[in-house]
């Protein structure tokens, strides 16, 4: 993570708070300049073409036209969107906010790019399987896993290397890029051999025991410290017990979800009961955590308050997941909340703070001020406008409006949005004429 440069309360309307000395040309050999560059340009392509591919599929859906499927769409979807842009967008941060925790030189971004290449291709491979041969979308996905392997090794390498004090969250997101480098293995296996709900559960697993943990940790370390940096009324708290408690809470959830699918969601009234009564604790703990951390106060910072926002809809992603689990245990997994619990974690959490989190790096690191302008802002809560559209879309299926294709309009818009502005930026060097 970039250094905490002090916000300013009303950050859109500061133009002069903008550093800005030089505005080179678009080039793509800046993308070397470092690992941000490299990971996040990867990433942010990866995110607009899968939003923009499945936002199709379901437009072809709709309007009652057959597509060739070599996998199920549901399965096709969740690897999609759990394998592709994620970790591309970890090798960005990983290279560049992870020296830095460990006390440790820079990584250069060259070293970096062949597994990104690798990982690319895989998806190339991939995107074209899934409609065409199982075959080549398994050998797609293998790719992609080799490539996440080298490069948790090498994360890896750096954590052994280090002496720094503290090292817990940098090994938490190190065992989140290794269940995803397993998933991704266990993905392209179970593609290979058709079973659809092996695939599906090594997409689950690797969402909550990969991802999951990535960002539970990366919020318990900088949601705080941002806040606590830019209002001073605020303490950066943040004691040991409660990161692990966050661990727990999204780390169990990742063989919950694969058991679920492979069981297609089949289980007794105990089973669900006692999940939605750990959800329900965990969902409270959240929320009250969120306002705990400053999520009122965050909202006169609009950078800030996108990462406030995010982790607000980890709680209630928990509460829906404990109302539903709760619905099945009195119905006999007849009544649920279907995918609102998912969509509230998948583009609430993960997708928010991503957004949040991403425009903080790409505008520090490009020597722009830490701000949140107009057009971040809009992107930000054209993004919110989706989650709500899927969550409803969920919650009110027989619904005339066409909540799900609205909020794959909104997703694909904002995700689009975001990549067309800030890729540029990636692509062009520092304004402030420094080097990175």
């Amino acid at each position: 993570m970039p250094s905490v440069i002090p916000l300013k309360p009303d950050a859109a309307a500061a133009p002069a708070a903008r550093v800005r000395t030089a505005d080179g040309p678009a080039r793509l050999r800046n993308l070397l300049a470092a690992p941000h560059r490299l990971g996040f340009f990867a990433g942010a392509s990866m995110l607009a073409l899968a939003s923009v591919w499945w936002g199709v599929m379901l437009v072809l859906r709709f309007a009652g036209v057959p597509v060739p499927w070599a996998l199920s769409p549901s399965t096709a979807h969740a690897l999609v969107m759990v394998y592709s842009f994620m970790p591309l967008f970890f090798v960005g941060f990983l290279f560049t906010a992870g020296p830095r925790w460990l006390m440790l030189p820079p990584v250069a971004a060259p070293a970096l790019l062949w597994p990104v290449a690798a990982m690319l291709s895989g998806w190339a491979m991939a995107g074209v399987g899934v409609h065409a041969w199982h075959g080549l979308a398994a050998s797609g996905l293998a790719l992609v896993a080799l490539g996440m392997a080298w490069l948790s090794a090498r994360f890896a390498q750096l954590v052994r290397q280090s002496r720094a004090p503290e090292r817990d969250h940098a090994r938490i997101v190190l065992a989140g890029c290794m269940v995803l480098v397993v998933g991704l293995a266990t993905a392209a296996l179970a593609v290979a051999r058709q079973h659809d709900a092996l695939a599906r559960a090594a997409a689950y697993a690797g969402l909550w025991g990969g991802a999951g943990l990535v960002f539970v940790a990366v919020s318990h370390r900088m949601i705080p410290f941002f806040s606590a940096a830019a209002l001073p009324a605020l303490d950066a708290w943040r004691p040991r017990a409660l990161l692990w408690i966050l661990v727990a809470l999204v780390g169990v959830q990742a063989p919950w979800a694969a058991a679920d699918a492979l069981t297609y969601g089949a289980g007794p009234a105990v089973w669900w009961a006692s999940r939605a009564v750990v959800e329900l604790a965990g969902g409270v703990l959240l929320l009250w955590l969120a306002l705990r951390w400053g999520l009122a106060q965050s909202l006169r910072i609009r950078l800030l308050a996108m990462l406030h926002m995010g982790f607000f809809w980890l709680g209630v992603a928990f509460v829906l997941a404990a109302v539903s689990h709760g619905l099945m245990a009195g119905s006999a997994g007849n009544v649920s909340l279907g995918l609102a619990p998912l969509h509230a974690f998948t583009m609430g959490y993960l997708g928010s703070t991503l957004i949040a989190m991403a425009t903080r790096v790409v505008s520090g690191h490009g020597g722009r001020a830490l701000v949140a302008d107009n057009w971040a802002w809009a992107i930000f809560w054209t993004l919110q406008l989706g989650v709500l559209c899927r969550v409803v879309a969920t919650l009110w299926p027989p619904s005339p409006v066409p909540f799900t294709l609205l909020a794959a309009l909104c997703w694909g818009m904002a995700v689009c949005a975001w990549a067309l502005r800030y890729g540029r930026w990636l692509l062009k060097p520092r304004v402030d004429g420094q080097p990175g």
